[in-house]
C-alpha cells in the first residue's frame, strides 16, 4: 500500500535506527528523529504503518517494532541496485584442432566481473587445455586485444577461418607457437601473417549441473 511522505520518513528512520543499534527505537526516539511534536502522532503513524503491513509489533513489549522483510529488501535493492550486464556468446572455440567460430545470438550475464565492452565469451570444445584446468564445456571470458605477452592464453584466429584457444609464444625464427596444455598434443606453429590475435583470456567459468 502507498505511504504518505511522513509515514515513509518514520518507516525509514525506524529501519536505519534498528540496523545501526540492533534494536528498534522508542516512541520518544522516533519523535526526536523525525521532528514530531507528540508521542500521540508517533503512535498514529506507527499504527498506520502496521495496518499497511510495513511494521510488526509484539504486544505489550518495549522496543518491539520490526520493519517488514519485504521493505528491507526493497530498500537494499534501491540503495545497491543490481547492474545488469550481458556479454555476447559469439560461438564455440576448439581446445583441440582449430574449428571455425560461428556467430551466436545468445548472451551470458557476467556483470559482476566483466564491465568492459571489449569482453566477450566463448564456449570451449575439446581437451587441449586440460592441464590449465580448462575443460570442454567451460566458458572463457576474453578481452579483445591485439597485443599479448608470451605465455598468455589467447583466442587465436589461424588463416582467417579457424579459431583456437592456446598459450602464445614467440619463436626465435619469427613464427608463433600456439601451445596446448596437454602433454599428448603438439603445438601449432604459424607465421605472423597466418595469425590474428582476437583477445586474451581473463577468466574461466564452469557450470555444474
Amino acid at each position: 500500500m502507498a505511504l504518505t511522505p511522513r509515514q515513509k520518513e518514520v518507516l525509514d528512520f525506524i529501519l536505519k535506527f534498528s540496523e545501526h543499534h540492533g534494536y528498534s527505537p522508542s516512541f520518544e526516539e522516533i519523535a526526536g528523529g523525525v521532528d514530531l511534536a507528540s508521542l500521540a502522532t508517533v503512535h498514529k503513524h506507527v499504527s498506520a504503518l502496521e495496518q499497511k503491513g510495513y511494521l510488526k509489533r509484539r504486544f505489550n513489549e518495549s522496543r518491539s517494532i520490526e520493519v517488514a522483510a519485504e521493505y528491507k529488501q526493497a530498500e537494499l535493492n534501491r540503495v545497491n541496485p543490481a547492474v545488469p550486464g550481458q556479454i555476447p556468446l559469439l560461438g564455440r572455440i576448439a581446445a583441440g584442432a582449430p574449428v571455425e567460430a560461428i556467430q551466436n545470438p545468445e548472451t551470458l550475464n557476467f556483470a559482476d566481473f566483466a564491465g568492459s565492452a571489449e569482453t566477450f565469451a566463448l564456449e570451449v570444445r575439446g581437451d587441449s587445455m586440460i592441464d590449465d584446468h580448462i575443460l570442454s564445456g567451460d566458458y572463457v571470458l576474453a578481452q579483445r586485444s591485439a597485443s599479448v605477452r608470451d605465455g598468455e592464453i589467447v583466442v587465436a584466429l589461424v588463416d582467417g577461418t579457424e579459431t583456437t584457444l592456446k598459450r602464445l609464444y614467440r619463436e626465435a625464427d619469427g613464427r608463433y607457437r600456439l601451445q596446448p596444455a596437454n602433454a599428448e598434443m603438439q603445438p601449432i606453429l604459424v607465421r605472423p601473417e597466418q595469425l590474428d590475435i582476437q583477445g586474451r583470456v581473463l577468466a574461466v567459468l564452469r557450470k555444474y549441473k
